[in-house]
């Protein structure tokens, strides 16, 4: 049985779908508008657009699904293995975070900080959806998405590549900016209310925190790993 076809909607998703070689496009839907503003996208791929009316996106997709005028059908991407990945910079390893928006804004953060691999396990993640590359915003177009069976096989595999690897705890007794931060490391963040599992904490080397003075010392999961990894490339 084939995987279903990915669905990408939005200017950023699309356009960056478009400048992917490795994107193989059935299809792209277009308002008129929209069609314009990526001409030189469309034109550079090769593809004829079918010109529709917004309506139309909105009954396909629903008319909460900010489109932006465009809808792209396409094979899905295909993902390395971890033993496929680079061996060298930053690795990100969420910890069963399931939320679509949370794992699309992280993409677009690991995209931002040029992350080597993001790495979670095949469940307790979102698959593959519509919302995900909505909120990734193109950078699942980018940043490896590796799904592993067993996250502490995988972080031990990780430390098997020389990486060192950093449970983020906003109670752990390290401040990020003190421990070492070479590359190559592995940051892993939990999910939004429970953390990191236990045995996923036994698995870090360092467990650390964000040294932060406010009044709430904790982070929605896609902000903090925005600011852990400035801390780790600063």
């Amino acid at each position: 049985m084939s995987e279903p076809n990915d669905i990408i909607y939005g200017v950023h998703p699309v356009a960056e779908a478009l400048k992917n070689p490795k994107r193989k496009i059935y299809s792209l839907k277009a308002s008129k508008n929209a069609a314009d503003r990526l001409a030189a996208e469309i034109a550079a791929r090769g593809i004829t657009p079918e010109i529709v009316h917004p309506n139309v996106l909105d009954r396909r997709l629903g008319a909460d699904a900010v489109h932006q005028g465009l809808l792209i059908e396409a094979r899905p991407l295909d993902q390395p293995r971890l033993d496929q990945i680079e061996k060298s910079g930053i690795v990100v390893l969420l910890d069963q975070v399931t939320d679509p928006h949370n794992v699309g804004a992280i993409l677009r953060t690991c995209a931002a900080f040029n992350v080597t691999a993001l790495v979670a396990t095949a469940r307790h993640s979102p698959e593959a959806s519509a919302v995900l590359f909505k909120s990734a915003s193109g950078a699942y177009e980018h940043v490896p998405f590796v799904k592993v069976t067993n996250l502490a096989r995988a972080m031990q595999e990780l430390k098997d590549y020389g990486f060192r690897i950093l449970g983020l705890d906003s109670e752990a007794p390290e401040d990020i900016a003190a421990v070492d931060r070479r590359p190559p490391i592995a940051i892993v963040l939990g999910a939004e209310g429970k953390g990191l599992r236990q045995l996923t904490r036994e698995s870090c080397d360092h467990l650390v925190r964000l040294d932060m003075n406010g009044p709430i010392r904790s982070l929605n999961v896609s902000n903090a790993c925005a600011v852990t990894l400035y801390a780790l490339t600063r």
